[in-house]
């Protein structure tokens, strides 16, 4: 692909992309959300949650693009945002190979960068995962509790885990993150529960106690649901997490 006009100031709504555009070129991001915690001590003006963006001061920051996702944002905020002038590039991401797709379209598409060599060292990275042996592990996925939700259809997370030889035990329900009684989840038919660290912070502490009969793994959210430079290093934090 050839890089546009390279932009001079970028708000990013989604700390994936936060993260992604700061190992490529800091200096982009005008303004960021509350939850864009990586790179720590990211320079970059506070914009609020990704739900409830400020979009009067996104506005006024008169950035030349904002990058969205269309599971994270509001579509009324980006709305707001189109209406004020301002350009939104909205990212999908339901699996790993998309997750590179959209990762390029951000960054040359969008933002006018040269491929970056950390994108090419995450593919490299997950390309050289073999391939599970056997049937592999039935898991449920706990992504918040009061209420219970779990990861069920058409997920990013979901990918990743099977190409670990983790088949997500709700990959075949109705809805995308589906709300399912304890007790039922108890009674799945899963041999793991893995817990990753957010959105609902699991810890060893806070979870694995719901789960009496089944063999825990606790897992690190930035790897298992971030499309950015963690994905990297993330077949082998969580293979290990996952004892692959």
């Amino acid at each position: 692909m050839t890089p546009r006009t390279p932009v001079r100031r970028v708000v990013s709504l989604v700390p994936s992309l936060t993260e992604a555009v700061a190992a490529t070129a800091p200096g982009l991001l005008a303004a960021v959300t509350d939850w864009c915690s990586h790179p720590p001590g990211l320079a970059a003006e506070r914009i609020g949650g990704t739900k409830n963006p400020d979009t009067a001061r996104i506005a006024a920051l008169a950035p030349d693009l904002v990058l969205a996702n269309e599971e994270e944002n509001r579509a009324p905020d980006l709305a707001a945002l189109r209406a004020a002038g301002l350009e939104v590039l909205v990212t999908e991401v339901r699996g790993l190979p998309q997750a590179f797709r959209e990762l390029e379209r951000v960054l040359v598409d969008g933002c006018g960068l040269a491929r970056p060599g950390w994108l090419d060292e995450a593919e490299a990275a997950w390309a050289r995962l073999p391939p599970p042996a056997g049937p592999g592990r039935r898991a449920v996925v706990p992504i918040w509790r009061r209420p219970w939700m779990v990861l069920g259809r058409d997920t990013f997370a979901g990918d990743l885990l099977a190409r670990l030889g983790v088949h997500v035990i709700h990959a075949e329900h109705a809805e995308r993150y589906p709300r399912i009684p304890l007790p039922e989840l108890n009674a799945s038919g899963a041999d793991l529960v893995v817990l990753p660290d957010e959105p609902y912070r699991f810890t060893a502490e806070d979870g694995p106690e719901a789960f009496p009969d089944l063999p825990a793994a606790l897992v690190s959210g930035r790897h298992l649901t971030w499309y950015g430079p963690s994905l990297a290093q993330a077949p082998a934090v969580l293979g290990a997490a996952l004892g692959r």
